[in-house]
């Protein structure tokens, strides 16, 4: 019965989910066609609007299909040829907006070593990823937020692909870590009420790790900051450097 009432829920959500999803697939496409058109400011700024709130229901709409999809084992792994550069490309696009209006500096430590073409889940490992750097840019609100790429050579043409994400956020008490993983649980939920999600985000990323033979890793200190890290097995396609340099002991940054 117990296990029955289990499949019941999980089928419901991912029906409830597909319906709620194409009509507010719907509502953006319709924003972001009306916002191409010649349209008055105070106009242009309410179809933004509608666009920009349809987009945290979409968020959470997509989270709840992830979940129902794992309890039922219906999630599939999809390994595939790719860049893993394309996804800190991608993450620093999406990083970089959600942080433009925050005393926050976006870092990004990358080995160029890393080879530049893997085999594995780059649609999932960027969810991952992008799941613990949405978290500390949202619980950030000055000083820093670093993402590391970096790895470990393996046997038998494999590596060990690490990512690490470091803020100087508000932490996590130490009686709360391991509550962290939790499904639709948020942290400290007096201190947190005006910030949006589900609590659904870690657990996904925890699951997800572990379909990919991975794990996940939590460090921190409360009122000073986390470290969120993972690591995945990844096969090596071609082991050429990710990112290539010319006379790198001659080049500098400043910040």
């Amino acid at each position: 019965e117990i296990e029955r009432a289990n499949n019941m829920k999980s089928h419901f959500l991912a029906n409830m989910s597909h319906e709620i999803r194409t009509p507010m697939n719907a509502v953006i496409g319709m924003a972001e066609m009306a916002l191409r058109e010649k349209l008055p400011p105070a106009a242009r700024e309410y179809v933004r609007q509608i666009k920009s709130s349809s987009k945290a229901p979409l968020t959470i709409i997509n989270d709840i299909l992830d979940f129902s999809k794992i309890e039922a084992g219906k999630m599939d792994i999809v390994p595939v040829e790719y860049e893993p550069m394309s996804i800190i490309n991608d993450i620093a696009n999406i990083a970089e907006e959600r942080l433009k209006e925050k005393e926050v500096e976006l870092i990004f430590d990358i080995s160029p070593e890393i080879p530049n073409r893997l085999f594995g889940d780059n649609i999932r490992i960027k969810q991952v990823l992008l799941n613990i750097v949405n978290n500390a840019t949202k619980f950030t609100t000055k000083g820093q937020v670093v993402v590391r790429m970096y790895h470990e050579p393996q046997h038998d043409g494999r590596i060990l692909l690490r990512f690490a994400v470091e803020d100087t956020g508000i932490g996590i008490k130490e009686e709360d870590l391991q509550k962290l993983f939790n499904s639709f649980q948020q942290l400290d939920s007096k201190r947190n009420r005006n910030i949006e999600g589900t609590g659904l985000g870690l657990a996904i990323s925890r699951q997800l790790t572990h379909l990919m033979e991975g794990e996940v890793h939590v460090q921190s200190q409360y009122g000073k900051g986390c470290r969120f890290s993972f690591e995945l097995p990844q096969v090596v396609i071609r082991n050429e450097p990710g990112i290539s340099l010319k006379n790198p002991e001659k080049l500098r940054a400043f910040g």
